[in-house]
């Protein structure tokens, strides 16, 4: 999975700064943020990719395995370590908080990854993911140009907020809030024209997905039901 990142790391950064690029972005930004319950204590970025999303998000560390992916990064100010989203260097709880933006279609082992998530985070430490849906306009989009070849998307495996809910469960995880944002169809006109919306819907292209260790989450679903 490497290779295919460092070979377009050039070409994707200087997407965003595109009218498209920027749109969407500040879209999914606005989104992550919606959904997340802050970024307080130490926060790391698993796919930091070029930096984007850590830098725009006061995220300070990040880890990826595409060496010039991680060379933007760096430049923008992270911290950064080169490693796979299912071998994490770091040791147990060492985090209060992960950021995994558009990353787990591109992992091969997402389970692992999710559970390598659970292990480097402190106890009420919180996972925030960012997901194109399967099922919405562009994960649907992105599915057809996986299946004509695409050179990236052809490695990356879409799964809808359902399934990927359930995987997360697996690994020790319990849902929190979420948003989303992007309810156009991919090629409308409409690029700029977002909103960002409380919850999962349907026909958005890209959701937020806020996510606790689920002791605590019981746990603080337990205690507001005793004082409400």
């Amino acid at each position: 999975m490497i290779e295919p990142f460092d070979a377009i790391a050039d070409a994707y950064d200087q997407w965003y700064d595109a009218p498209e690029g920027r749109a969407i972005f500040q879209a999914e930004v606005a989104c992550l943020r919606l959904a997340s319950s802050g970024f307080r204590g130490r926060w790391l970025e698993i796919g930091v990719g070029t930096g984007r999303f850590a830098s725009a998000l006061g995220v300070p560390e990040g880890v990826d395995p595409s060496g010039r992916m991680l060379a933007k990064a760096a430049r923008r100010g992270i911290r950064v370590y080169r490693a796979a989203a299912e071998h994490l260097p770091f040791s147990d709880g060492l985090f209060d908080g992960a950021l995994v933006a558009l990353t787990f279609c591109f992992v091969q082992d997402a389970a692992a990854a999710l559970r390598e998530c659970a292990r480097v985070l402190a106890s009420e430490g919180v996972l925030l993911v960012g997901t194109i849906p399967a099922d919405g306009p562009w994960g649907r989009a992105d599915r057809r140009k996986a299946q004509q070849g695409h050179p990236l998307y052809s490695l990356a495996r879409f799964r809808t907020v359902p399934q990927f809910v359930a995987l997360a469960r697996c690994a020790g995880f319990e849902r929190g809030a979420s948003a989303s944002t992007m309810l156009w169809e991919p090629d409308s006109g409409r690029i700029g024209a977002w909103r960002v919306e409380p919850g999962i819907c349907h026909d958005a292209a890209f959701s937020a997905i806020l996510f606790a260790k689920a002791g605590v989450a019981r746990a603080e679903l337990k205690a507001r039901k005793n004082h409400p």
